[in-house]
């Protein structure tokens, strides 16, 4: 039995991880089960790291007013991160390393932005969710609690989210969850490309003036420039580069606008092997390995698919000016 009063596992096997799904029904559901985890956390002297939308975060700072534990719980403002979830990752293992280096056990609460999100940004979000196993599986031993509202979400977001959480807190009772899915396939689709085939550029070793200038050609058509578009063309250019380096020596490249966003689509036959690629910030002596950090802190969303026999699928977005 926990300190909360509520039945605990020992999370999943062979990780010291607990990443557990928290269905809610409402404000008031979602309060006292966030409290109550911060409360059993403060029991055993652990830090709380809450990522929640700045309503929440109102609250639960309203609720943890006069009650001893503020100084123990600190908020992160997603918001600030943008709209990207391969910055999460990094922030999460910056906060954890830090505190646990001290000696602090740690927990956290982190429930996703989904509204007003769009298509690419919701799968990206659930591939996200699932990646939090996989990038903390050799982790310090912690705690992540993942709150959502079954009032407003979709049903689909619900049924994913079963899929990306090993443990459940259902009705008080922590335990396994019998929906989760211990492979990625799942969560790897992205929507069908909407290119004309004429309108891609296969590129190879010396086109790489080409890339920048179909992209430039692209954002100029829909009011990207300065500071923006340099910054896209860096990624580009990354991009391209690592496709031409390890995906065979050539790919193509696809650009359209989806919604409110260039995206910019390379595809080669290369494989990356490790799907956390660039969502870990690279150490002061790591020798290479930091272009797709670079692209995830340049642009406003990343999407990375790879499979031995697809290939390498990369989808960068930018906000294009309202």
């Amino acid at each position: 039995m926990s300190k909360d009063g509520t039945t605990a596992t020992a999370g999943t096997a062979g990780t010291a991880f607990r990443h557990e799904l928290y269905p809610y029904d409402g404000n008031e559901q979602f309060v006292a089960g966030a409290m109550a985890f911060i409360d059993d956390a403060r029991a055993g002297d652990e830090l709380v790291l809450v990522a929640v939308a700045e309503p929440k975060e109102r609250i639960l700072r309203r609720e943890l007013a006069g009650t001893g534990s503020e100084s123990a719980v600190t908020f992160l403002d997603t918001a600030a991160l943008g709209r990207n979830p391969g910055r999460l990752i990094p922030a999460w293992q910056g906060w954890i390393a830090e505190h646990t280096a001290a000696g602090y056990p740690v927990r956290g609460i982190s429930e996703a932005p989904w509204n007003d999100r769009s298509p690419a940004e919701s799968s990206e979000l659930r591939y996200h969710e699932w990646l939090l196993n996989l990038a903390f599986a050799q982790s310090p031993a912690w705690w992540l609690l993942c709150p959502y509202d079954t009032t407003t979400l979709e049903p689909g977001i619900l049924e994913a989210a079963g899929r990306c959480h090993p443990l459940v807190l259902h009705e008080g009772a922590h335990g396994p969850n019998g929906s989760y899915l211990d492979e990625p396939f799942a969560f790897t689709d992205l929507s069908p490309s909407p290119c004309d085939p004429a309108q891609e550029l296969p590129y190879r070793r010396g086109n790489l003036a080409a890339v920048r200038a179909k992209v430039t050609d692209c954002a100029d058509a829909n009011g990207l420039d300065g500071a923006r578009l340099r910054e896209l063309l860096i990624a580009v250019s990354e991009v391209a580069s690592n496709s031409i380096r390890h995906g065979g020596g050539h790919g193509v490249l696809r650009t359209w606008v989806d919604g409110a966003d260039l995206v910019c689509e390379f595809r080669d036959r290369g494989h990356l092997a490790d799907p956390l690629a660039g969502r870990a910030r690279p150490t002061v002596d790591q020798i290479g390995g930091r272009g797709l950090w670079l692209v995830h802190q340049l642009c406003d969303l990343v999407e990375i698919r790879s499979t031995p026999e697809a290939g390498t699928t990369i989808r960068l977005h930018v906000a294009l000016p309202r």
